[in-house]
């Protein structure tokens, strides 16, 4: 896959005395220091410390003094043996190094500083187009995973690969795609460069359009999209990448436009975040750029918005903002997960093994405790209770059978005695 590097740049021939309070040459002044406060995010100390950037590009030339104990070793996927520490571009613009400076280089001669200073930097050479080793396969995929897998925290791509419908079976190469999701599942933060195509061209241009990727246009000093910034529904944000500062190999001061820079200050911006609030996840970083971007209605061309990075560090982002990226490319990443992890065959049932939970088994209650003895009373009483209520309902009820009676008799006689029927009985007694 050949893969193009989204900038552009011009040498910057003269130099004026450091007077100017925004860093950088005066004739390609760091605009943005000025309108995200840089400097004051600095000093409450977001300054990019405790965060690892892999930048996976041409290389870096660390051999320069603004790079001094910022630039690790890494890898090069196109020379055998080498570290990404010697920029492979043809160009004496130097990509990579270009694209580490703004990101972690510290002032030199030409004032000239990264956004997070105190990030570190892991290079990762590709033999892409442009470069002394370039090769048809660039092995993106293999960078990535070898990124993830080296401690990346922000893997930052300022390159992009087209890809067209009537050629491309799909938008992501699957092994690309794998790759990515297994960045994402080490917990990093993946950027890249939405594309140098301008607005006619509807080619979807990769890693940019991979799921799970933060896709950067770019836009110049006043916010508006730049003329060259592809557009894409797919777009995450955009930052500056017009008229960009940066130092290339040998020291050497540019000034370059492309979604390669904006992608290189989203990268840093994401480094600043992290290193404010390092127990956030990769997830909810870019849920707080995501919630503070100056908000724009033209979503191919700014995506949602322009990156704010002083919002992004000071505002009052709740841990459970959404993150529209994760969003969208988590149903795939399961399923992903799912295939690279089978259900494993189900447990035998082992009989006589001990059941789920625990128990305990106690004492039994005494025949005689108090409670006991309580209750037993309890039932005596009131069976003695029933008794008695029984034995007066009983004479209660032969009183009034009797009372019954007597009311029935007939009328007393006149010596005022009862008349009673008898017969006489007859005396056997012997006679004499």
């Amino acid at each position: 896959m050949k893969r193009l590097l989204a900038a552009s740049a011009v040498a910057l021939l003269f130099f004026a005395p450091s007077a100017v309070a925004t860093p950088g040459d005066p004739y390609a002044p760091q605009y943005y220091f000025d309108q995200w406060h840089v400097h004051h995010l600095w000093a409450i100390g977001a300054r990019g410390q405790g965060v690892t950037i892999a930048e996976i590009d041409t290389g870096v030339d660390a051999s320069l003094g603004v790079f001094a104990g910022r630039v690790l070793p890494g890898t090069d996927f196109g020379t055998p043996g080498g570290d990404g520490r010697t920029d492979r571009d043809h160009d004496p613009y130097g990509h990579g190094t270009s694209m580490a400076s703004i990101m972690v280089g510290r002032p030199g001669q030409f004032r000239i500083q990264g956004m997070a200073p105190d990030a570190k930097l892991i290079p990762i050479a590709i033999p892409l187009a442009g470069t002394t080793d370039a090769a048809a396969n660039d092995r993106l995929p293999e960078a990535i995973r070898w990124a993830a897998d080296h401690g990346a925290k922000i893997i930052s791509m300022s390159l992009g690969g087209v890809r067209r419908q009537a050629q491309d079976r799909t938008s992501c190469p699957d092994d690309e795609q794998q790759a990515i999701f297994h960045a994402l599942r080490k917990g990093a933060i993946l950027l890249a460069a939405g594309g140098n195509r301008g607005a006619n061209d509807d080619a979807v241009e990769e890693p940019g359009v991979c799921l799970g990727v933060v896709a950067v246009g770019a836009v110049d000093k006043a916010g508006a999209v730049a003329p060259f910034s592809s557009r894409h529904p797919y777009l995450t944000m955009a930052a500056p990448g017009v008229n960009i500062a940066s130092i290339g190999p040998q020291g050497a001061p540019y000034s370059g436009d492309g979604t390669s820079q904006a992608t290189a200050l989203a990268s840093a911006a994401a480094a600043l975040v992290w290193s404010k609030y390092p127990n956030l996840t990769a997830s909810q970083v870019v849920a707080r750029m995501v919630a503070t971007v100056d908000p724009r209605s033209d979503r191919s061309a700014y995506g949602y918005g322009i990156l704010d990075t002083y919002r992004a560090v000071t505002a009052s982002v709740p841990r459970s903002a959404p993150d529209p990226v994760a969003a969208l490319s988590r149903p795939f990443l399961r399923a992903s997960l799912a295939r690279s992890h089978p259900a494993a065959a189900p447990r035998p049932i082992v009989h006589g093994s001990r059941p789920p939970g625990s128990f305990s088994i106690g004492s039994a209650p005494r025949l005689f405790a108090p409670r006991v003895l309580v209750g037993a009373a309890i039932a005596a009483g009131a069976l003695v209770l029933l008794v008695l209520l029984l034995i007066i309902g009983l004479t209660a009820r032969h009183r009034r059978r009797v009372a019954a009676a007597q009311s029935s008799a007939p009328p007393p006689s006149a010596s005022g005695q009862l008349r009673t029927e008898w017969s006489p009985i007859s005396d056997h007694s012997p006679h004499n």
